[in-house]
């Protein structure tokens, strides 16, 4: 695809150096632009060219959305991130309509719109075109074509659409909603540059969450002491030990507040030009299931990035936005009342967790972020020689506190522990925050869900790899050691995903971690740059189980749900501006997506009947006693499977059935298990009562009571003194087929070939 310059018809390859150069052209030259033919019914203001040179100054206000409309009839706008996070919720049956050559969409106000605020729109139709557009991002272009096919096909005398998108967008951006407000603040000021603090106030926030009808089910009040055989649980937030220490802080009736912050500069674009960074909020006292949904977190605002060399302006600019964004809490000196369940409760809110990436964790801590610091570590002062060292003492490892940071700053002495020379604004909080770090992050370009994907089939690919050192390497890692680490990290990572932890569990999680971690840099250590002194891995090594221990499991800290919020609020809002001051652009594509939202919920959603089992298809039909006529009649043009399902079906149907009169079938080449109840487990050496085949056909026998039926050629163990490998059934494929009803069946499971070797066969465990 090419791009033509309208202004001095130059072709471009690249929609990016294309828009630069119109950008340049702009300067010096006004262009028309004809209306197409298809638009005739549509009027057009302006160009897009010349929208682009004219921008809406509205955004030059201190706020950039004031709303003293106390008044709201008929709607109650709760929550732009709920709104924002049910939209991924949803079914998304359409692709998003974008054209890559269209002149990006700008919001500017058509020239003869009445600007009047309001709160709703002129009619149905209006309404439901926007909730279309907006729902799956149609750009303008799309958008009017919809307008004129609609007025070319209603026959109405009248339409009552707007006569061009722009026109609707920007009767969306002046709708008024009393708990809709983005402010900005300057920051600072450098080099004849503002930096604005871009952000909502926190207390609504929290309301806005609030308001979400299932946020207040299971909502936790207080601290729990949980204990199963006389051993502590912790699985929620308020199991853990900060809770308990909070809440005995607070005065007699109050309820504690926990307030989790996830902070993270995201690129705006796929090459990484343009960023922003948006900081996020939720509550630990909704339950982790819950917590972990996009509709249970708010964007709080976008922190300025600092264009400046002086590290210093940098970290000082950053934690005046932090404060600024927390000094509501700050002032809330006597609590404040939040309506729960029905009633008010007296509420003190604290911040409990920061979870961020290992860069921003270090500027939160205002920890130097050099790997090569002295003391890289921003939890502990571990020294960096010892970051690789799994076996540490307790007296190695000396925790960070605020007080006594601030003690080194207030001292001049800040640069004997790695700490910048700027006050830290957490060092004010009458209260502890612990930052978790992104400690499983994914490889550069793999999503979590990818990495985790690769990891779990690493195993078996490494499994029979390569063969002894012959050639006599250095430092040589042996195909055994190489497949036990990942076997460590497999065993390693499924404990991390635990939903709860007794004591026992943190000591067997916490040996797993030192196995694991003490095989990794033995394998690895020679051939690391740093010789694995990485700060991440002495984290994981020596802070994670106290982490858990304080504020539950580690599960509720999980960054994936943050990181796909960045796609609502940051890069499709970005996508469908102009590039130019953007920020105010991104709110207001937010405000019509929350908008479109909440109106959508108004309408009735007609429930979905759950439907029973059924054949999807069906392949061949025939009678009984004409079946080895039909199979020799097909088995030249099916594979080999199925001929091997043709040759075992009459055989095993006779040990199954006495009476058929007919039946149906269809191919379903899948590795299952099999449940077994407990007489037949006793027959046969199983997997915890589960036994392992390969379904080769599916049957439905048509008797007066029919019959579903699976034809399976089963797995056995390669050996019977020692089953599993790698904590993983060790299997072989062997001649022998039954049929088993379909309700036995327990799931489709992921079997490996294991590799170079015969009839050989793993039951990927790891696949959770």
């Amino acid at each position: 695809m090419s791009f033509k310059c309208p202004l001095c018809m130059r072709i471009f390859s690249q929609c990016f150096a294309y828009t630069q150069h119109v950008q340049k052209c702009l300067k010096n030259v006004e262009v028309e632009v004809e209306e197409d033919d298809d638009n005739n019914d549509s009027e057009k203001y302006s160009s897009e060219m010349d929208t682009r040179s004219n921008l809406s100054s509205e955004y030059e206000n201190n706020k950039v959305e004031v709303d003293d409309d106390n008044d709201v009839q008929n709607m109650s706008f709760d929550s732009i991130g709920s709104a924002i996070s049910e939209m991924s919720l949803e079914d998304s049956n359409f692709e998003n309509i974008l054209d890559s050559s269209e002149e990006p969409e700008i919001f500017e106000e058509p020239k003869n719109l009445n600007t009047k605020t309001c709160t709703e729109f002129p009619n149905d139709a209006y309404k439901d075109l926007m909730l279309l557009v907006t729902k799956y991002k149609i750009n303008n272009k799309g958008s009017n074509k919809i307008i004129h096919f609609f007025n070319k096909h209603s026959n109405l005398i009248e339409s009552p659409l707007p006569k061009n998108i722009e026109q609707e967008r920007a009767f969306m951006n002046n709708m008024k909603f009393s708990n809709l407000e983005f402010s900005k603040v300057l920051i600072t000021k450098h080099e004849d540059k503002d930096y604005f603090l871009y952000y909502q106030n926190l207390i609504q926030c929290i309301k806005n969450i609030l308001t979400i009808p299932v946020i207040t089910q299971n909502f936790v009040l207080s601290y729990e002491n949980y204990e199963y055989n006389r051993e502590s649980i912790y699985n929620e937030q308020n199991t853990g030990k900060w809770w308990k220490i909070m809440q005995e802080s607070l005065p007699t009736s109050s309820k504690l507040l926990s307030i989790i912050l996830y902070s993270d500069v995201t690129t705006t674009v796929t090459l990484g030009k343009s960023q922003l960074h948006p900081i996020y909020i939720t509550l630990g006292n909704i339950p982790i299931w819950r917590r972990n949904k996009q509709y249970a977190k708010q964007l709080l605002g976008y922190l300025p990035i600092l264009e400046a060399a002086n590290k210093d302006l940098i970290h000082d600019t950053f934690h005046k936005s932090l404060r600024h964004l927390l000094e509501p809490i700050i002032l809330l000196k006597d609590g404040i009342d939040l309506f729960i369940n029905n009633e008010n409760t007296w509420f003190y809110p604290r911040v409990s967790t920061i979870i961020a990436d290992w860069p921003e964790a270090a500027s939160f801590c205002l920890v130097y972020k050099s790997f090569n610091s002295n003391l890289p570590c921003h939890s502990c002062l571990v020294k960096r020689e010892n970051l690789a060292n799994i076996d540490l003492s307790v007296n190695d490892v000396i925790l960070r506190t605020h007080d006594e940071m601030r003690k080194y700053f207030e001292n001049d002495t800040q640069r004997s522990v790695c700490i910048e020379s700027v006050h830290n604004f957490f060092w004010d909080l009458p209260f502890r925050i612990i930052l978790l770090s992104n400690y499983l992050h994914s490889i550069a370009r793999l999503t979590a869900n990818e990495y985790r994907s690769l990891m779990k089939i690493m195993i078996f690919v490494i499994d029979n790899l390569y063969d002894e050192n012959n050639n006599e390497v250095d430092n040589f890692v042996n195909n055994d050691d190489l497949t036990k680490l990942y076997e460590y990290w497999n065993e390693m990572y499924i404990l991390s995903r635990y939903e709860e932890f007794s004591e026992s569990d943190l000591e067997k999680f916490n040996d797993a971690i030192h196995r694991w971690a003490w095989m990794f840099v033995k394998a690895f250590k020679f051939v690391s740059p740093s010789n694995l002194k990485l700060p991440k891995l002495h984290s994981w090594v020596y802070h994670i189980i106290d982490s858990i221990r304080s504020y539950g499991a580690i599960n509720g800290y999980t960054t994936e749900t943050y990181e796909s919020l960045h796609k609502y609020f940051v890069k499709i809002p970005y996508q469908i501006s102009n590039k130019k001051d953007v920020k105010p652009q991104l709110l207001q594509t937010i405000k019509r997506q929350a908008i479109s939202i909440r109106i959508s919920q108004h309408s009735v959603n007609s429930a979905k009947t759950p439907r029973t089992c059924k054949f999807s298809a069906r392949l061949f039909e025939f009678s009984l006693q004409d079946a080895n006529t039909f199979f020799n009649e097909k088995k030249d043009s099916v594979d080999n499977k199925m001929q091997t399902g043709f040759a075992r079906f009459i055989s095993c149907l006779d040990s199954y059935l006495d009476l058929l009169d007919g039946f149906t079938i269809i191919v379903w080449f899948s590795d299952i298990a099999i449940s077994m109840d407990s007489e037949e487990s006793n027959d046969y050496i199983s997997d915890k009562e589960l036994c392992y085949g390969q379904a080769l056909l599916l049957a439905e026998v048509l008797t007066n009571s029919p019959l579903n039926l699976a034809l399976i050629q089963w797995y056995d163990f390669k050996s019977k003194r020692n089953p599993y490998l790698y904590g993983c059934p060790h299997l072989k494929l062997i001649e022998l087929y039954n049929f088993v009803a379909i309700e036995s069946i327990h799931g489709v499971i992921h079997i490996v070939l294991r590799f170079d070797k015969q009839n050989e066969y793993f039951v990927n465990k790891y696949i959770f």
